[in-house]
Formats: structure tokens, C-alpha cells, sequence
């Protein structure tokens, strides 16, 4: 896999457990919004540019009395064809892998789920469930895409794991109306998280004159969205 990034500890990027994070470069979505625009558009050059895998397992094992689980982001990692083997050699060191993915690999998720390679799925959802309104928020979704991510929903809400489904909330592309209907269409979901829009660093310059959605507005969402969904976080406040 090409791992492009690496937190070596984290307390919020695997609820309830400490956790490493590393981030896989590349991502079949251009969403504007993006806060990790260097891990779509600017492979690295060189190997240098790439942590070795090899590095990551080493500080697993090293560091097994004080960390519970990987968390693997992107980019989009389900990209990466060797993602599953990469994933037996860190369970083989008694970790827990919680995976974050956009959903239009529904193949590899199945995949992962089945051979138990996975103990937790965060899945994005960028737009309610509509093509164009996916193709709005996505920049280049092509329709097999689409059908992927529904596919995946489908599985998530039916699987044995924990998984979350999360949205990043973005006014000039998300009224109420849309986040609300999203919670309806993943509706029984365990954990539905709302996530404040960063106008910080944006995949698309423009966007980083958007100004996000205030506390208040967030949970006014959150509980607009609550009689859906078991549990609704917000998340960035």
C-alpha cells in the first residue's frame, strides 16, 4: 500500500480505544471540500515520499503494550489491492482495525467484513442518496460508483460490526432538509456523526470562503436527525 501519512497515537479517531492512524494516498472522489487534498491530487514522487509498510508493522509490535488499534484513512484505501493482506499482518499483532472508506469499494468492504479483517467501518456520505446530488458533492461520480456506495450502506446497516456513517456538512452544498434525509435513509444506524465543515485547507480554493455551519446550527441538525438513528455526535465543534 502506498502509506502516505502517520499518527503514532491518537484518543478520538477510534471511539474508546488508543489507536495509530495512517493515512493511504489516493481517492476516486474529487469532494471540493476536502481537507486532505494533498493525499487526492499529489502522489508522491519518489519512495521517499511513502512511509514503508514494513515501518508501520515494526511500531506496531514495538508499541503493543500501549496501543489498541490501527485506524487505516485516506485517501481512500480501499484503492489499494493489497489493503486486506496489510490488514492480516496487523490483526496478527492482536490489534483491532477500525477502517474509514467512501463506500464505493462495496467488493473489498464485503470482503474485509466476511474474513473478519475489520472490527469497525466509518463510511462517509457526502450528499443525500442521489446521483446527481452525489455527483454535486463528489466532483466525478460515475453511476457504478453510486450503486457501490448504496451497496455498502446496505451492508453496513446489516452487518455484525460497529459502524459509524458520517457527513461532512457543508452549507453551500447541504441544507437541513438533505442531512435529515440522509438520517432516513440510514435509518435504525447506530451512530450517525455530523462533522463541522473546516474552511481551513479545501480541495477546491473556493471553498475555503465558505463559512461553516455555527454550534447551534450543528445541533439543531443533530437533533433534527436524532428520531432516525440511535445515536447522532457531532464532530469538529
Amino acid at each position: 500500500m502506498k502509506i502516505r501519512g502517520f499518527i503514532k497515537q491518537s484518543l478520538v479517531d477510534y471511539p474508546g480505544e488508543i489507536a495509530a492512524v495512517v493515512f493511504t494516498q489516493g481517492c476516486n472522489l474529487r469532494c471540493p471540500f476536502c481537507h486532505y487534498g494533498h493525499l487526492v491530487t499529489k502522489p508522491g514522487k519518489i519512495a521517499d515520499d511513502y512511509i514503508p509498510e514494513q515501518d508501520i508493522l515494526d511500531f506496531l509490535a514495538d508499541r503493543s503494550s500501549f496501543l489498541d488499534a490501527l485506524v487505516i484513512s485516506g485517501g481512500e484505501p480501499t484503492l489499494h489491492s493489497d489493503l486486506p493482506e496489510f490488514i492480516r499482518r496487523v490483526k496478527e499483532l492482536g490489534y483491532l482495525v477500525k477502517l474509514d472508506t467512501n463506500g464505493t469499494n462495496c467488493v473489498m468492504l464485503e470482503y474485509l467484513i466476511k474474513n473478519n479483517l475489520v472490527d469497525y467501518v466509518a463510511m462517509d456520505i457526502k450528499a443525500p442518496i442521489e446521483l446527481k446530488a452525489y455527483q454535486d458533492a463528489c466532483g466525478n461520480l460515475n453511476p457504478e460508483d453510486f450503486f457501490n456506495i448504496r451497496n455498502s450502506i446496505n451492508l453496513l446497516l446489516n452487518a455484525d460490526i460497529k459502524a459509524e456513517f458520517r457527513t461532512t456538512v457543508v452549507p453551500s452544498l447541504h441544507n437541513p432538509e438533505d442531512i435529515i434525509a440522509i438520517a432516513k435513509y440510514i435509518k435504525g444506524a447506530e451512530l450517525y456523526s455530523l462533522q463541522q465543515f473546516n474552511p481551513e485547507v479545501t480541495l477546491h480554493p473556493g471553498y475555503e470562503s465558505v463559512v461553516p455551519y455555527s454550534k447551534e446550527e450543528m445541533e439543531q441538525l443533530a437533533d433534527k436527525c436524532s428520531p432516525y438513528v440511535n445515536k447522532v455526535k457531532i464532530l469538529n465543534i
